[in-house]
């Protein structure tokens, strides 16, 4: 992994501009923007969710809707200011979001672990909420459960960089 993250760095700084305008992209899809309707799933997602939304809410300085369907909600608000601090970041940690960002599909959740709101332990959980929340329901996938831990070992290593 590590020798990714050094490649993307180097990436980053040919291509920023390029990359950040692909990052705001996907910021439109966040995962945290969709949620279930599930009354039980939707406690968890406030539970667990609202603080990093929140957070996000106020370091961005606009609001941020969520939906319960698969109609992307609206917060093209969001663009301007993630902008201003993506092109804030240094090339190594703009890598290490992209590479959070990509593993978790959440912008917010990246930019959390990248300003050290959360560690990847508490990103990982959150990435994962929902398939945590079915596991407690009908029981765990193994292959699921395989994948998912990989992922959470990425993201531990995308941090140990990160914070080198």
């Amino acid at each position: 992994m590590r020798k990714i993250l050094d490649q993307a760095v180097k990436e980053i700084a040919d291509n920023r501009d390029e990359i950040i305008s692909k990052l705001l992209e996907f910021a439109k899809t966040d995962l945290l923007f969709f949620w279930g309707e599930n009354k039980e799933l939707v406690l968890r997602q406030k539970e667990k969710w609202m603080p990093i939304l929140d957070w996000s809410a106020e370091l961005l300085k606009t609001a941020l809707n969520k939906t319960n369907t698969l109609d992307v909600p609206e917060n093209s608000a969001m663009k301007a200011p993630l902008g201003v601090v993506l092109r804030k970041m240094s090339d190594k940690e703009l890598a290490c979001f992209y590479a959070a960002t990509l593993n978790m599909r959440s912008t917010l959740l990246a930019l959390a672990l990248v300003k050290g709101k959360i560690n990847a332990e508490k990103a990982c959980e959150l990435s994962y909420l929902e398939e945590l929340w079915q596991n407690e329901m009908w029981g765990t996938d193994n292959e699921a459960a395989a994948k998912r831990k990989e992922r959470c070992d990425e993201l531990k290593e995308i941090e140990n960089y990160l914070r080198s």
